[in-house]
């Protein structure tokens, strides 16, 4: 009787998962159809790009801005105390394209985390009614600019924010991405930003316009110096202070080599999960039982299980299977990639596991050559909470 009433509250929760994400998916549109491309005006618009060791795709990245078809543009990169090429790239294109602007930080003041302060940095020297906050591997394509500035005015925005497509090869890999995203969509619900009444909110980092008053009215990066999760605080705050904020598929326009690998990109998150759940364990221990529970145990309900107890892990694992699919679709990523969600709960529950402990024994985390201290972190205000 125990695992009947088990199998059946899971599937219970997963097949309302289903529903939630398939709802949310018609919801969520694309902006190259949601926007006409054609707007009555052309607002200055500043393109902030932080840097800190870019080498690898900076050019490609710096490229796509210098070719956006939107006249009224400037592109404001900022070296973040980089140990490679990265300045040398950067200076290159800002004497081969007179819209792109260099600004080099040697220093970086206490009580700030490295890519807040750059970015701070940035919207201080930029001069655009609208800014656009990027990452330093983006591609973009000509339009991208022109169709968001187009949508943004049309519907008088103060924040938007585009979901991006990963490029890395792997199918291995493509499915974490898919699973990593996916969880994210459903704690942060980026269909219901738009909703005045809704507490949803979202930002990302590869793509988040904001209008300049009100970026300024919130201060900006440093209302959250030392969020490690910087994209999707600005989303909090903005939506805090009761700005129009919205958040639009991107897939066909805005794109990146998010990780190249599975390990690099177990290391890459190592920054941001403990502060997901705010430095706090017993939401840790929350997460991961509620991961093994429906992603892992319904697997194994199918094959060990007997009459009903295997029909509703069946069932359960078949409604994680939609979920996957429509989650892959709007990244753009192909469906026969659902396979691997079969594995893709084990590595997060690692990579879970790894990135606390490795946070708690370090006392802090380590990022771009710089340690940020545990205790500084938790005075940062929570995700999760609305204040």
């Amino acid at each position: 009787m125990m695992w009947i009433v088990f199998s059946g509250t899971v599937f219970l929760f997963c097949f309302y998962t289903m529903l939630l994400v398939i709802w949310g998916s018609m919801k969520m549109r694309s902006l190259s159809k949601a926007s006409s491309g054609t707007y009555t005006r052309t607002p200055l618009v500043s393109i902030i790009v932080p840097a800190c060791n870019e080498e690898t795709g900076l050019e490609a990245a710096l490229l796509s801005l210098a070719q956006q078809d939107y006249p009224n543009v400037e592109i404001i990169t900022i070296d973040d105390r980089s140990t490679d090429r990265t300045f040398e790239i950067l200076t290159k294109y800002t004497q081969k394209f007179p819209k792109i602007h260099l600004h080099q930080i040697k220093e970086l003041p206490a009580g700030w985390l490295g890519k807040n302060h750059a970015l701070y940095t940035g919207a201080k020297i930029a001069r655009g009614e609208i800014l656009l906050f990027t990452d330093a591997d983006i591609i973009m394509a000509p339009s991208t600019l022109t169709l968001a500035v187009s949508y943004f005015s049309h519907e008088n925005l103060d924040h938007l924010s585009l979901i991006f497509r990963n490029l890395a090869a792997g199918g291995l890999l493509n499915a974490m991405v898919v699973e990593a995203l996916g969880g994210l969509f459903l704690l942060f619900r980026p269909w219901s930003v738009r909703k005045k009444r809704s507490k949803a909110f979202i930002g990302v980092g590869a793509f988040n316009m904001i209008r300049a008053s009100a970026y300024w009215k919130l201060n900006g990066h440093a209302a959250f110096k030392m969020h490690p999760v910087d994209d999707i605080m600005l989303g909090k705050k903005v939506k805090q202070q009761g700005f129009v904020q919205d958040c639009l598929q991107g897939g066909d326009l805005v794109q990146v080599r998010w990780y190249e690998t599975v390990t690099a990109m177990a290391n890459g998150l190592q920054k941001n999960i403990f502060a997901l759940y705010n430095y706090r364990i017993s939401f840790v221990v929350l997460a991961l039982l509620t991961i093994i529970a429906l992603s892992i145990v319904p697997v194994w309900g199918v094959l060990m299980g007997h009459g009903i107890v295997r029909l509703l892990f069946g069932a359960s694992v078949l409604c994680r299977i939609v979920v996957f699919i429509c989650n892959a679709r709007g990244m753009k990523c192909s469906a026969t990639l659902f396979p691997w969600s079969l594995l893709t709960p084990y590595l997060t529950v690692a990579i879970i596991i790894k990135a606390v402990s490795t946070t708690i024994r370090n006392r802090g985390i380590d990022w771009r050559g710089t340690h940020y201290s545990l205790e500084d972190l938790r005075k940062e205000d929570s995700l999760h909470s609305w204040r």
